[in-house]
């Protein structure tokens, strides 16, 4: 695909369109073959090492793995790695739009087969995997879409057909616009999915992983009723205490390596959307100069303070030599070449929503709701999994604790801060934190240890990654930095 795909990726999706199943209609006739075909329309690629080097949850170190991505990232400064290197924006530009053409291959096939309505579960899932491909694409390398602002910037070619020729003109229409085709694509698709539909639920997009998807949307045009009502219907008829991850229980009593070998697993109910991604975070991730120090865990996990009883976070927080610290989840699994090669590629198994912000966006809502009973109950539901030798009695979240930790007497305010802070430390080293910087346009400031200190305020374009010079053969502008 010309947006951005250089031979080398244009070879590796033909091969897999060519063999299972096969990319040409004759061959692709059944729903099951269809759903196949819709496993890789999900990026490949990550964003975690460039999305979490940006964020306010990494520091200096003076030493350790000096990895470019990670380092321009953390500096603001646009990262000079190709389209072929794992974790770089650029890959993960042609992963987004890799995925866009599977997506789009899949419903072309089931607009021209005999009969669609056969099809109708497979329609759902490509549509909402296009919304969501665009959706992330959207928030990285344009300027962050702002409910009170008219959205007039620069977004991102939005595809919604199989591309024929080799070089094909593309057009950025405005943030606002892409918007309004993502929210469309995936008001169409929601009702369509099944989970019956697939062998293995969690490598699609399954009924509970597309309301996530929504619940992340509408949180983002601060729509917050239809927030808390797809929140709502990702866990309808069950309790989302049930499905989050049990830190303080079964998780408390595995070693690290026990915990890199289940957290991204799809019989973990926490996952509701896996994707195989080429990257080298499971091997990096304490080890980057750029990453998590003592001090910036000491910040990260603040938010235990705001737990009436002294209550402490039972996250295993560990480290591999000075100042590299890591709580275990995602790991590197290696994929060789063939069975007896010695190269091959490594990959990290990504959870792209859980059960853990489908609550904390049902907070934030009912928050904005004017409901801050429910919003509470939330907060108290995730620290009832989180604190260690918990007991309800002692550990509790109050609206005074709230107000006496931040220092305010508002309690919207206060609400989020809790929510923000909550989700920091929950999603530490998966590359969360910057959407919330983000919506939230909180200025990140990041100093180096030789003493340069770079600050960089909501309206900073460097915040803003910029569009790969290979997407220039197709007419792409590349943003102002």
């Amino acid at each position: 695909m010309m947006l951005a795909f250089p031979a080398l990726l244009l070879v590796s999706c033909e091969d897999f369109l060519s063999k299972e199943p096969d990319s040409t209609r004759a061959v692709i006739s059944t729903p099951k073959q269809v759903s196949q075909l819709l496993t890789t329309a999900y990026p490949q690629g990550g964003y975690v090492v460039f999305a979490e080097s940006m964020s306010d949850n990494v520091a200096d170190k003076g030493v350790g793995v000096d990895d470019r991505i990670n380092r321009a990232s953390y500096l603001f400064d646009v990262v000079e790695a190709t389209v072929d290197q794992e974790d770089s924006p650029d890959r993960y530009w042609v992963e987004c739009y890799r995925a866009i053409s599977v997506a789009n291959q899949a419903l072309d096939i089931i607009e021209h087969a005999a009969d669609s309505s056969q099809f109708r579960a497979q329609r759902g899932e490509a549509l909402v995997a296009r919304a969501y491909a665009h959706f992330m694409l959207v928030s990285f390398f344009s300027k962050f879409y702002n409910p009170q602002q008219p959205n007039s910037d620069p977004g991102i070619p939005y595809v919604t057909e199989p591309e024929t020729i080799v070089i094909k003109q593309y057009e950025r229409k405005t943030v606002a616009s892409v918007y309004e085709m993502i929210e469309k694509d995936l008001l169409e698709g929601l009702p369509l999915i099944s989970d019956g539909a697939y062998t293995v639920p969690k490598y699609h997009f399954n009924r509970a992983a597309a309301y996530a998807f929504a619940t992340r949307f509408y949180l983002v045009k601060r729509d917050y009723a239809k927030v808390l009502e797809y929140a709502n219907l990702a866990f309808a008829g069950t309790s989302i205490g049930d499905n989050l991850r049990p830190w303080n229980t079964t998780y408390a009593s595995l070693s690290p390596a026990e915990l890199f070998n289940i957290y991204s697993r799809a019989n973990q109910n926490a996952n509701l959307l896996l994707a195989e991604t080429a990257s080298l975070w499971g091997r990096n991730v304490s080890q980057y100069r750029f990453g998590m120090t003592y001090q910036k865990w000491q910040e990260v996990s603040a938010g235990e303070g705001i737990i009436t009883g002294s209550g402490n976070w039972v996250y295993p927080l560990y480290y591999r030599g000075d100042n590299n610290y890591f709580v275990p989840k995602l790991t590197e699994y290696f994929v060789r070449e063939s069975v007896n090669a010695e190269i091959g590629f490594p990959y990290v198994m990504l959870p792209l929503f859980t059960a853990e912000e489908v609550l904390f966006n049902r907070a934030e809502a009912n928050t904005y709701l004017n409901n801050p009973t429910a919003a509470l109950a939330d907060l108290n539901l995730f620290v009832s999994k989180r604190v260690a030798n918990y007991n309800a009695s002692r550990h509790a979240v109050t609206a005074a604790s709230i107000r006496s930790f931040f220092g305010t007497s508002n309690t919207t305010q206060g609400l989020v801060n809790t929510i923000l802070s909550f989700k920091r430390v929950e999603f530490v080293q998966e590359g969360m934190r910057w959407f919330d910087l983000q919506r939230y346009g909180i200025s990140v400031t990041h100093q180096t240890a030789t003493g340069t200190v770079i600050t960089v305020p909501a309206s900073d374009p460097r915040r803003v990654l910029q569009i790969p010079q290979t997407a220039a053969i197709s007419g792409i502008e590349q943003n102002s930095r």
